[in-house]
């Protein structure tokens, strides 16, 4: 019989899913194995105190999914064809789409498709945003104490968006762009076009190197500094306190446009939050891009930039020029689906997700990746770094550990200036549990193989030459 509890009629999402999640679960992680028959609906309707159409709405979730195969007689069996055994990805650094609340996202766009300002949402709109979603982010930041009454607030299309305005409207003249390195390529690529001169700044286990940036502030004269201070992708890494401040200080005194990229900073499943570099700044300077793409749906394309009046008026008018405003369907959606609460129950379920995950990955790795390894141990966001001994090379056993049902992205595909060929990087957001220690542990094999076959080609002793 199937050992199912947990299920609670008063969540969000509905019964018939949360039961389909359990058996997923177990189907996943081996304890119902392949050919494994599945008990009658009426059977485990009546163990579960369910009624038989909940549990058959589950089977056929299951069975659309590709993880349970019906047979008209005999009853429902597990295939082994769905999703689990597809390949482990650790290579896109995004939120589970396990995870996303659909009923509840369902039940918002209805409300707003039902509210009297359809219309009006349906309509051009302003360049700068939706008001309410506007006026609520600006709210919200006051409160805080991260924006201040001279900033003002731009909704764009996404963080990619925010960093492509910055470069036409900061750095649109070849100047110099100090970036992490390594560091996202979306973030690289929107800075290095157009002849802008990127100079990378190292990143260690707590964040960018400010002795290297001190000396790249003074010698390099950057005019923008781009800077992840919370769980820094792709390292994990995050900026302590005291570095933040001096940061903050260092910036201030070279004059340097100071941009903070925080979409992560909603992301902390351990310890206490930290200050942004914005709430630190005492000048007022600071531009802070924030989005919703991490915490809820990516494919709305919802994000926002806080700074001085005048600078924001300048990105405004950019983005004008570039899409008129980002669309108004899903700032609407969104704003509604914060302001209702949901966006904060979908936050702390995102945050127990993440925090088993977060536990899952560290474990992983240090029970199955070779001794010399080292790795990142953030406490929060979507991705640790990895460091692999030497001589290995992360890029040349991509193939390999593809080959092997497993993808992860290599060090290069971040690199400014540095080249470190045994990096990679590991997104565990988006991977559930069981599939990471199952994908960690194919990992770990293939890399201690090739580092012992490494050994032994050093071990093979050398023929004289006469």
């Amino acid at each position: 019989m199937l050992a199912i509890t947990g299920l609670q009629s008063n969540s969000d999402s509905p019964l018939y899913r949360q039961l389909s999640g359990k058996i997923k679960e177990m189907i996943h992680s081996g304890a119902l194995s392949l050919g494994e028959r599945l008990p009658p609906t009426r059977q485990l309707a009546g163990t579960l105190g369910l009624n038989r159409t909940t549990v058959s709405a589950a089977y056929d979730l299951l069975e659309t999914e590709g993880l349970i195969k019906a047979h008209v007689g005999r009853g429902s069996f597990v295939s082994g064809n769905g999703r689990a055994a597809g390949p482990i990805s650790f290579s896109s650094s995004r939120p589970s789409e396990s995870l996303f609340p659909l009923d509840a996202f369902r039940r918002t766009c209805t409300e707003v498709i039902q509210s009297a300002e359809a219309q009006t949402i349906l309509q051009l709109g302003s360049p700068s945003g939706y008001p309410p979603l506007r006026r609520y982010l600006m709210e919200q930041a006051l409160r805080e104490g991260i924006a201040r009454p001279s900033d003002e607030i731009l909704i764009t299309s996404g963080c990619q968006q925010a960093f492509d305005l910055l470069q036409r409207t900061v750095a649109s003249h070849g100047e110099t762009v100090a970036v992490e390195d390594p560091v996202i390529p979306g973030l690289r690529n929107a800075f290095a076009r157009d002849g802008a001169r990127l100079v990378g700044i190292p990143v260690g286990v707590q964040g960018i190197d400010l002795n290297a940036l001190e000396r790249t502030l003074e010698r390099d004269r950057p005019g923008i500094l781009v800077v992840t201070p919370n769980y820094q992708n792709p390292t994990g890494a995050t900026l302590p306190l005291e570095a933040r401040r001096k940061l903050v200080r260092m910036a201030s005194k070279a004059g340097v446009t100071l941009v903070e990229n925080d979409i992560y900073g909603s992301l902390r499943y351990e310890g206490e939050p930290l200050p942004t570099l914005k709430q630190l700044d005492e000048t007022g300077s600071v531009i802070l891009l924030g989005s919703f793409s991490k915490l809820a749906f990516p494919g709305l394309r919802v994000g926002w930039m806080i700074g001085p009046k005048p600078v924001i008026e300048r990105l405004t008018e950019a983005k004008q020029w570039s899409d008129l405003h980002t669309d108004q369907l899903s700032q609407a959606i969104l704003f509604r689906f914060a302001e209702s609460g949901r966006l904060e129950d979908h936050r702390q379920r995102m945050l127990s997700a993440g925090r088993e995950r977060l536990r899952a990955v560290i474990e992983a790795c240090e029970r199955h990746l070779p001794g010399g390894t080292k790795f990142t141990r953030p406490r929060g966001g979507m991705n640790l770094w990895v460091q692999l001994p030497e001589p290995l090379d992360a890029g040349e056993l991509l193939a390999r550990a593809e080959r092997a049902g497993v993808t992860y992205l290599p060090g290069k595909f971040f690199g400014v200036s540095l080249k470190v060929p045994g990096s990679l990087r590991i997104s565990f957001a988006g991977v559930d549990p069981h599939r990471i220690e199952a994908g960690m542990a194919i990992l770990g094999r293939i890399f201690r193989e090739e580092l012992e076959q490494a050994k032994d080609t050093r071990r093979e002793p050398m023929t004289a030459m006469v």
